[in-house]
Formats: structure tokens, sequence, C-alpha cells
């Protein structure tokens, strides 16, 4: 499949509705790049070896891909095989079943799920420079949806959409607050687990975090509140010699929120930062996303839970 090919599948979100969309396109995507002569360069980032950025030719307007960890990603034509695995360990991820839990299935949930979501994040950095906030949009929504999926897959009732919350007064229902999500885990009209999914955590961590304090005050229930994020880099530099990555993450503010507001109950990264599994506070609450699939969630769900409605969120289907 040609590159032009590949962003026009990526600009579509009518074109990923099941996982197996999402498989077949990162099969796709990784396998082009592994063909002699498709790019145009590889860039090796100057501060943070790791990662790495993908130049592409004329078809792609020569833009620069999004910084990529080739310690998580699973390269080219590996990433077929590591996917096949993946389905599998989804499979059998259950609380009944104990044998899924193992390190090695851990990072097959890690690896495949950042290698599937960065193919279509790379394949829409390839489209114009004037096109960069679609890009932005219909990556972020592509990651929402891979994530309800991977839930749905593991048994898990979930959903994205407005949570209205019935505010009462003197034991009587007065009127509803409305609040957008991207995650609703429910059983019925009960909310169980309400979480934020976003490609990077930069200017979003407040609104997680008021969110949960405003919910507390509105019901005087203590819902699980987590955020699941793919990383938290972005590329730096103006030359291509240069290019290296910084970090999007304020650990300033998410100290202060969880210490004098609340703490959010999960914070799970794909790509982790090294500060997080360091210092102190954000060790303590940040974690990588296995954590979530093969232990916390199941635990949350047997927290506190509240009423409300439910209603769809309006979603276009791309640009």
């Amino acid at each position: 499949m040609r590159l032009t090919e590949l962003v026009k599948l990526a600009s579509n979100k009518t074109n990923f509705t099941d996982l197996s969309d999402y498989f077949e396109f990162c099969e796709a995507f990784w396998g082009f790049t592994a063909q002699p002569g498709a790019i145009q360069a590889e860039i090796v980032s100057r501060n943070e070896t790791q990662y790495r950025f993908l130049q592409f030719k004329e078809d792609g307007s020569f833009n620069v891909t999004r910084p990529l960890n080739y310690n998580l990603l699973y390269p080219g034509k590996a990433a077929k095989g590591q996917i096949g695995k993946f389905l599998k360990v989804l499979d059998a991820i259950r609380p009944s079943l104990n044998t899924a839990d193992t390190p090695a299935n851990r990072e097959v949930v890690n690896r495949a799920v950042y290698t599937i979501q960065q193919a279509v994040g790379a394949a829409l950095d390839a489209l114009p420079a004037g096109r960069s906030n679609t890009a932005r949009k219909i990556n972020g929504d592509l990651f929402e949806r891979f994530i309800r999926l991977i839930l749905v897959r593991v048994g898990i009732d979930c959903t994205s959409g407005v949570v209205k919350i019935p505010v009462e007064v003197d034991g009587k229902v007065e009127f509803f607050m409305s609040y957008q999500h991207d995650l609703v885990v429910k059983s019925g009209s009960l909310v169980k687990i309400i979480g934020s999914v976003k490609t990077s955590s930069k200017d979003r961590l407040d609104k997680i975090f008021i969110d949960k304090f405003l919910l507390a005050k509105l019901t005087g229930k203590d819902v699980p509140h987590i955020a699941i994020f793919l990383n938290d880099v972005q590329r730096k530099g103006k030359n291509p010699k240069q290019y290296g990555v910084n970090a999007t993450f304020l650990p300033g503010h998410f100290k202060g929120y969880t210490v004098k507001l609340n703490p959010l109950d999960g914070v799970y990264y794909f790509d982790i930062r090294p500060n997080m599994l360091t210092e102190n506070i954000l060790k303590d609450h940040i974690r990588t996303f296995d954590h979530f699939l093969f232990g916390d969630l199941w635990t949350l769900l047997k927290r506190a839970a509240v009423v409300a409605k439910i209603e769809p969120r309006e979603e276009n289907s791309g640009e």
C-alpha cells in the first residue's frame, strides 16, 4: 500500500470500528516503512537516542513524524506476529484467569498498543502542515476508540458520552449537570469508572482532577477517575540534524493537584517518562497501562458507583 493510500485511510475515522481495523492498518503502515527506499530518512534524537523520527518523501510533503520510541515499537514486519499475540492475551484477561498475567504478556500489551497507535499517528503526520490540527484531532479520537475497543474485548461495558449527574436539593432532584467523558465504564445505569483517554497530558491535567472533585461534591460518592495517556514527548529543534525530544508532562501541576485537591485513582502511560518511576508522588500514582488492564481495572469495578444518565457523544467521521 502506498503512503497516500495509508494517509487517506487514517484520515477517515469510519475505517476504524473494530480492533481488526487497527491491526490491519498497523501491519500495512509498518510494512510500508520497512520497504527499501520508502522513506526519505530515519533521524535519531540527539538527547534521548531511543527516539527516532521518520521523514517522508514527496508523497508525504517531506514531513517528519512524531518521536517514536524504538524501545517500545515493534519495528517493520515484526509488528504482525506480536499483534497476533496481543489478541490472544486480551482474550485471556479475566478476573478468573490468572495465566494471562505474566511479564511477557504485560510487555506485549504495552508495546502492541503503542505500535498500533503510533502507526496511525505517524501516518497522519504525512498530512500537509496546514492540516496538522485535523491530524491531531483524528489521532486523539482514534486512540480513545482503540482503548474502548480493548476494554470491550476483555468483557467491560464501556462507552464515551455525556454523563448527566442529578443534583439534589433537600432530597429532590432539581437539575442535572452534564460532563463529557472519553471513557465511561458502566453497569446498567451505574457509572463505575470515568476515564480520560488522551495521546498526551499537555493542557489536559487540570480538567481531569477537577472533574473528579466536582463529581464527588455533587453526588457524595468517590467514583473512580482514571487517565490513560499514550506518551508525553514532543519533537524539539528546527534542524533535522539537531532534532531531540522535550517532555510535555507538568510534574508540579500533577503533584499539586494530587496533594491539595484529590488524587486520581490511576494514571497510566504506554511510554512512561523516567521521572514518573523515581520521583516522590509521581511513582506512587503513575504506572504503565498493563497495571490497569491486569489488576487495577478489576479492583476499581468493586468501588462506589453513581446513578446517572449517559447520553451518546456526537462524533463526525473524520475531517
